[in-house]
């Protein structure tokens, strides 16, 4: 087993991630579903698109920042 908690880390934040949006979208949106019906589950599909979609930019640009601080050597190790 290897040691690597740096790998283990980025591991759990990303299924962390991964299981937060399932749950968002299976649990959320089918509970929409369920209790409003077809035409709010999709209303409420948009919107979480429409949420998602800054958190998205965000995350590319932090991690072209840290692409580019990388090819630059300068990544802090």
């Amino acid at each position: 087993m290897s040691r690597d908690l740096r790998k283990y880390a980025r591991d759990t934040n990303l299924r962390l991630g991964i299981g937060a949006a399932l749950l968002l979208l299976i649990v959320g949106l089918g509970l929409i579903w369920i209790i409003y019906g077809f035409g709010a589950a999709l209303m409420g599909g948009l919107c979480i698109l429409g949420a998602l979609i800054p958190i998205g930019l965000i995350l590319l640009f932090l991690y072209g920042s840290d692409w580019i601080l990388k090819k630059a050597g300068r990544d802090g190790n």
